[in-house]
């Protein structure tokens, strides 16, 4: 992480640059209620001392843990494109430079803006969440004790989200070698200056142990719940820490984990529903949950946005796939999901998300899954209650080998049931075929959610041909994104991907 005077980032040909000190300044809430949340008012810049002198300003800082987070370069829309148009899901319409071009062909470098950009907001994330944690014990007595253990569970659950998104981006699959490759620097403590810059890249392995940790620690000290849906949906709690968990283990093949974890929040039988803390389950209808006010218990953690906290120009992820104005980066491929047998015509979820209707859009297919356009005010899902159940499903079915296990089969069913036909025993020779069709049934529900090339390289397979895109073999260099040379640059002992 750059951590002198200041960071860079880059967008559209021009460098911005961010004071450190920003860091320390509030840029969140001024009180608990969900207005705010969803529209945080800025404040002046404080001291430290200022900083931590009342609940509402310690609150505050809270929710601008979060806001760092939804970034539009990090989750606020950018990681999830990334992830996406990497596979073969989606064709790039504008050939617009600045619109993850150069991602979607596989042409990033060490100083391309993107790989910078999101590595440098994930850092400053980071960053805010140590400071914030370390300057919670240094103001010990302002809030309870009990509330400030939850405070410092929600920056820790922060952080494993933002190191989880950073080491399945810059570095090798956990699957490859049990995580003995390369992972990113793990920065645990607040940086205010340039002083300790120079820091080694942990192992791949180093850095999931340390997300575990922290997703357990958030587990243990989160709430089981929030005193609203809107809460329930946009604050961390122990189902969030749980479902997080989950997916970590699926990326690092830890099936048995998987298992372990997901069952604390799946029932044993259908209707599937966690059965502590926040009552989390599927919707009847997917499209439910992708519309407002995006807070049905399907959404076990999203990120909110609001009139006064979107995120950014040409970051929104309705900004990438709706043909609006100036704007529309990115058509569905119809050689990818959208031509496989599986995703029939009639499925809810074609029906109510992919169009070729717009006019002047030349019959392209569109993913209308994020319908607001320039103004993007759709939450942007992070964790749903249908992953947990595919994530459990595969864990379930590659456990039992050659056999087709009965309960992945209905933990598969009961999201493809809602939306298409449910599958049968008889259509499944082995247990191979059933992961299959679990893993088809991902690119499916989770279409442009961010999962596709994350999917791919914890099964090591290689990045899929498009167009006229070559497809990326898992020994090639753009496999992974490459380390900034800003990173680089100021950080002496941080290697290089080759």
């Amino acid at each position: 992480m750059k951590k002198n005077i200041n960071i860079t980032f880059k967008n559209a040909g021009k460098t911005i640059k961010v004071s450190m000190a920003s860091i320390m300044m509030l840029t969140a809430v001024l009180a608990c209620d969900e207005k705010s949340l969803l529209e945080p008012t800025p404040i002046t810049s404080l001291s430290d001392l200022q900083a931590f002198s009342t609940p509402d300003r310690v609150l505050a800082q809270v929710n601008g843990l979060y806001s760092s987070t939804k970034s539009g370069q990090l989750y606020g829309g950018r990681y999830y494109i990334y992830n996406d148009v990497r596979g073969e899901e989606f064709l790039n319409v504008t050939s617009n430079g600045v619109t993850a071009l150069q991602t979607w062909n596989h042409t990033n470098n060490s100083s391309s803006n993107e790989p910078t950009n999101m590595w440098n907001a994930a850092y400053l994330a980071v960053n805010r969440a140590n400071l914030f944690a370390e300057g919670l014990d240094k103001n010990a007595g302002v809030i309870d004790a009990t509330l400030a253990t939850q405070y410092k569970a929600e920056a820790r659950f922060l952080r494993a989200l933002i190191y989880y998104s950073l080491v399945n981006t810059y570095a090798q699959p956990y699957t490859k070698d049990a995580g003995a490759s390369l992972g990113v620097p793990l920065r645990l403590t607040g940086e205010v200056g340039s002083g300790n810059n120079n820091l080694k890249r942990s192992t791949v392995a180093e850095v999931y142990t340390q997300i575990i940790s922290d997703l357990t620690y958030a587990e243990q000290n989160l709430p089981a719940t929030y005193a609203s849906a809107a809460l329930n949906t946009t604050r961390a709690h122990k189902n969030s820490a749980i479902a997080m968990k989950v997916r970590a283990y699926l990326t690092m093949g830890k099936w048995a984990d998987v298992v372990t974890e997901a069952n604390k929040i799946v029932s044993a039988t259908a209707p599937f529903k966690a059965g502590t803390g926040v009552a989390n389950a599927l919707q009847a209808s997917v499209a439910s949950v992708f519309a407002a006010p995006y807070t049905t218990v399907e959404s076990i953690f999203s990120f909110p946005m609001g009139d006064n906290d979107l995120p950014g120009t040409q970051n929104g992820l309705a900004s990438y796939y709706l043909p609006l104005i100036g704007i529309g980066d990115f058509s569905l491929n119809p050689a990818g999901i959208l031509g496989n047998a599986a995703f029939s015509a009639t499925d809810a979820r074609r029906t109510n998300f992919v169009k070729n209707d717009f006019a002047s859009d030349a019959g392209r297919f569109r993913l209308t899954k994020y319908p607001t356009g320039p103004v993007h005010k759709d939450f942007v899902p992070v964790l749903r209650y249908a992953e947990v159940l595919l994530n459990l499903a595969e864990a379930k079915a590659r456990l039992a080998g050659a056999s087709v296990d009965a309960s992945a089969l209905a933990l598969l069913n009961a999201v493809r049931g809602r939306s298409t036909t449910a599958y049968t025993a008889a259509d499944f020779a082995t247990g191979t075929d059933l992961v299959n069709a679990i893993l088809t049934e991902r690119r499916i529900e989770f279409l442009g959610e961010g999962f596709r090339s994350i999917d791919l390289q914890r099964n090591n397979l290689p990045l899929p041909a498009k167009a006229n895109i070559a497809a990326i073999p898992v020994t090639s260099p753009a496999y992974i994104w490459p380390i900034p040379q800003s990173e680089i640059n100021v950080n002496k002992d941080c290697a290089s991907n080759p």
